[in-house]
């Protein structure tokens, strides 16, 4: 077999990069518009309705592909000891803890919270996946963080929290296992296919959000209107199969500590969305705290000013390698 030269893999490298990085800008874009999508649907459903509903849509969905998605090969003994906490972890854990989280704290210290995604993600990366974080990937991490904060605290309204320090409680133990879940992931995805990955936790999720199929049926046919049924087609075909399926395919072909700190755009996007699509306020401050985001994500992936294309050697990598 002939020698694939240097300058065609120097060139190969920043193609498959530049995708990674669009598949989770892409992730992040439909998690933004999420929010106003979950607005209109838990208004009229209950919110085990609506996951069980986004579960089974992305299920049903990824079924014609699961013939190619199928490892053939990959599973070695003992991988269930991770296959098992990646499906608990996200989506089950992940939204339960979030789902009753929102009801006793208030958004904006659960989005200062949700924030810190990244900083444990790099944490977990540094200690079990063997990836070199770089100071400026801390730099970015923090300034998006900071900048998270503000939109977030910015945000107008007069909430209540009926419990705040169990509601901040639940919060951390849904980023704890949105942590977790990337950590895994991003190991798994060295031999696994990510959309595979992804149809195992859409599958599992369908199971554990079961008990909304009754309260499905007892919200009866009424409340299906033209704008719940596109709002549920997009929550559950683009948001939890194609933002969670585009995340995962890009994480694993960067450094998970670089590809935590595009969750921080995630509040970016929503704002944006409602802004544009409900009439909510965006004021200067807000936009100025949308802006620090931005800089910090992108301060966080280059290298005197251009993306950053060095190959960083992992503990995925070595586990690819492997017989």
């Amino acid at each position: 077999m002939a020698a694939v030269p240097d300058d065609a893999r120097s060139t190969a490298r920043p193609r498959k990069e530049w995708a990674a990085l669009a598949a989770i800008v892409a992730a992040t874009l439909l998690w933004g518009g999420s929010f106003p999508a979950m607005r209109v649907a838990v208004q009229a459903l209950s919110p085990w309705s609506v996951m069980w509903l986004r579960m089974v849509t992305a299920t049903v969905l990824v079924l014609p592909l699961i013939g190619r998605l199928r490892p053939r090969g990959v599973y070695r003994r003992g991988d269930w000891r991770l296959l098992a906490p990646m499906v608990l972890f996200q989506p089950c854990l992940y939204f339960f803890f979030e789902s009753y989280a929102l009801t006793l704290t208030t958004s904006s210290q659960a989005g200062v919270i949700a924030s810190s995604v990244p900083l444990w993600v790099a944490v977990g990366a540094g200690l079990f996946l063997a990836e070199t974080i770089s100071r400026r990937t801390l730099i970015g991490i923090v300034v998006s963080v900071a900048g998270v904060a503000g939109l977030t605290l910015l945000q107008p309204g007069d909430e209540t929290a009926a419990g705040p320090v169990l509601g901040n409680l639940l919060e951390i133990l849904a980023m704890a296992s949105a942590a977790a879940n990337m950590l895994i992931v991003k190991r798994l995805s060295a031999r696994y296919n990510p959309w595979a990955l992804t149809a195992m936790q859409m599958a599992v999720g369908a199971v554990f959000f079961l008990p909304g199929l009754p309260l499905l049926v007892e919200s009866g046919a009424g409340v299906w209107t033209p704008t719940l049924v596109v709002a549920m087609v997009f929550l559950g075909a683009l948001v939890t199969l194609g933002a969670f399926g585009l995340y995962n395919w890009g994480m694993s072909r960067i450094p998970a500590s670089r590809a935590a700190v595009f969750i921080n755009l995630v509040p970016v996007f929503a704002v944006i969305f409602g802004w544009t699509l409900l009439g909510e306020g965006l004021s200067g401050p807000q936009l100025a705290a949308a802006a620090a985001v931005l800089g910090g994500v992108w301060y966080s992936q280059t290298v005197n000013g251009k993306i950053n294309h060095r190959r960083t050697r992992t503990v995925a990598d070595d586990e690819e390698r492997r017989p």
